[in-house]
């Protein structure tokens, strides 16, 4: 075996029972989905807490309520008889890459493939918050899902907030279609929270309360998960995308090991780049450790990913490639990236073995 290959070769124990489970419920994107600009609805990743909530669409209706001076209800048609906007959005499970942490941290065992890049159509949320005359005091936003389950021992809805400011944002949506078809049950039928530049646990699903709060939201999903944890120190909030780029691997693979191969030459190797704090700016391959720009195209649109290519004369024999984005605030992905116990938030850089044979 190639030194480049030991590298990447896990070593942690073998995933249980349970994180098998929850990976054939849930699912990636291929990376090879990255040559679309709009990811394929059925090729989009997916994520689901607990289990798809079972909807009457027809009784379905959306509260906004709280310290309001007006609380609404409103239908899904309610909803489609507003103005609509329609955008490009990339979207990415903060748990994206877990299972490259060492020691694995529990839970969905993420790789690389946790994202996707839709285009959504909704209404702005901040004018519905402005019919419903938010009081002066309102701090939070929060939003409650159709879906309930078990997590840290309570029995909980899936709810998350949001700080007044971001919530009245402008490219906020309540989304009820996605590429061009109203959502999917498992994408969170009839409506769902969109925030853009956010790591996806933020964009709830299967949305049926939204209530403004004069107080800071200490639910479950908000306070102990999606935290930055060392040890008994809870850490961070986890928000926004921390800068990524992922290369297509180029080449073909063998089955099942998917070792990547391909005959000596010229090679365009391609991939897409994102960020929630900004455009990005930069994007370097690495060949074996030496670092040079890419080509960077036109962003798909202004939360969206943007794709990059590099020409590269591939030479007999193995090689590692890889790929990090640097965003307008100067983020760049790192080569070792700091663990944490909710394996949240891994941005490393990623690496590719590729083997050049004729």
């Amino acid at each position: 075996m190639e030194p480049a290959e030991i590298a990447l070769t896990p070593t942690d124990p073998a995933l249980s029972y349970e994180e098998l489970e929850l990976a054939f419920r849930n699912r990636g994107m291929p990376l090879e989905a990255m040559r679309y600009d709009i990811t394929p609805t059925g090729m989009h990743y997916l994520l689901i807490h607990w289990d798809i909530p079972d909807l009457d669409l027809s009784a379905w209706r959306l509260s906004v309520g709280g310290a309001v001076d007006r609380p609404i209800e409103l239908t899904l048609d309610d909803l489609r008889r507003r103005p609509a906007v329609t955008m490009p959005v990339t979207m990415e499970c903060a748990g994206n890459g877990r299972a490259r942490f060492s020691p694995r941290p529990e839970g969905q065992p993420w790789l690389h493939e946790a994202i996707g890049t839709a285009e959504w159509t909704g209404t702005p949320l901040r004018h519905v918050l402005e019919e419903a005359g938010l009081a002066e005091d309102v701090v939070d936003v929060v939003f409650t899902g159709a879906d309930i389950g078990i997590q840290g021992d309570v029995r909980q809805e899936y709810q998350r907030s949001l700080a007044l400011e971001d919530a009245t944002r402008e490219e906020v949506l309540l989304a009820y279609e996605m590429n061009g078809r109203p959502l999917e049950p498992q994408h969170g039928a009839p409506l769902r929270l969109l925030v853009p530049g956010w790591y996806g646990m933020t964009s709830v699903k299967w949305l049926t309360r939204i209530e403004a709060l004069t107080r800071p939201f200490d639910g479950f999903q908000q306070q102990a998960a999606y935290r930055m944890q060392q040890g008994d120190e809870l850490g961070a909030y986890v928000t926004r995308m921390a800068a990524r780029a992922l290369m297509i691997p180029p080449g073909i693979t063998d089955y099942p090991f998917r070792r990547r191969y391909l005959a000596p030459g010229p090679v365009s190797v391609r991939g897409r780049a994102w960020s929630g704090y900004g455009p990005i700016v930069r994007v370097e391959v690495g060949v074996d450790g030496a670092w040079s720009d890419a080509k960077l195209d036109e962003a798909v649109g202004r939360y969206a990913w943007r794709g990059w290519t590099f020409d590269w004369d591939a030479t007999d024999g193995s090689h590692e490639l890889s790929c990090r984005a640097t965003d307008e605030a100067g983020n760049s992905q790192p080569l070792d990236q700091e663990w944490n116990a909710q394996g949240l938030g891994n941005n490393l850089v990623q690496r590719v073995v590729v083997h050049v044979q004729r």
